[in-house]
This record gives structure tokens, sequence and C-alpha cells, in this order.
């Protein structure tokens, strides 16, 4: 096994854990109070367990720790799942779904996905049934 990775010690333990009570994001809390461990002398594998990880990935924090300080330890963006509809077209759906349906106009009291791709001028991309009714998308929009 090789040797540990060394922390880098600009920031005390004390200020560490100061700075996790704070911190709104329980996945970024643990870290940092699984730093501070270390920086008191706990063995990395006792500091990564009581820190809710394995020592392994204690030991990946400390690397990105020492190359941007606290910052390192928030989760980085992914890039998720593409958007189908422009910008345009989400302020135009946006409007239609806050507005409301008519019932005189479009016929129906409450929006469904059928509805809003009906008058997207767009088909579902599945039959009724299928549709879970919060993540369809229309498609062709």
């Amino acid at each position: 096994m090789g040797a540990a990775v060394p922390i880098r010690t600009d920031i005390e333990a004390a200020e560490l854990r100061r700075l996790a009570r704070r911190e709104a994001d329980g996945r970024v809390a643990a870290r940092l109070l699984g730093l501070a461990n270390v920086l008191d002398g706990m063995s990395r594998d006792v500091a990564a367990r009581a820190a809710g990880m394995d020592r392994q990935t204690l030991r990946d924090w400390v690397h990105r720790f020492n190359a941007a300080g606290v910052a390192g330890l928030r989760d980085q963006p992914r890039p998720g799942r593409p958007v189908w509809l422009t910008e345009g077209q989400q302020a135009t759906l946006k409007a239609i779904v806050l507005r409301g349906p008519d019932p005189d106009r479009e016929g129906v009291s409450a929006w469904r996905i059928v509805d809003l791709c009906r008058i997207a001028g767009s088909t579902p991309r599945r039959t009724a049934p299928e549709l879970p009714n919060t993540r369809a998308a229309c498609c062709g929009w």
C-alpha cells in the first residue's frame, strides 16, 4: 500500500467542522467532516467510515480538496438529458399551462399531455395509457 496523500493544512480541522455545520448540502458536509477527522489524527479508514464513505472515496476528495479547496468538495454539474424545446417554445408552453384551458375553446377543463400535444400540432411519443402524467413531452414541437 502506498503512502497516504497529504492534506493541505491552510484550513484547520476546527474551521472545516464549522463549515460543515453551516453547509446546506449534506454530502459536502460529510466530506468536510471526513477531512477534519483526518487532520485531527484519525486514521483514514476510520475517518472515511465516520463520514459515510470508504477510504478510496475519501482519498479522491483529498485530491479535490488539495486542488480547489472547499469549493472542490461540491459535486460538479452533470449534463443531464438534453432539452427538446427551445427557450421560446418553453415560454409558450408555460404560458399555455399557466393560463389553463378554456372549456369552450379547448373542450377540456384540465390539461392532459394529449391536449397540449394537440395544441402544439404534435403527437405524443407514446400512446395515452403509457404516458406518465408528469414526465411525457410532445415531440416535433
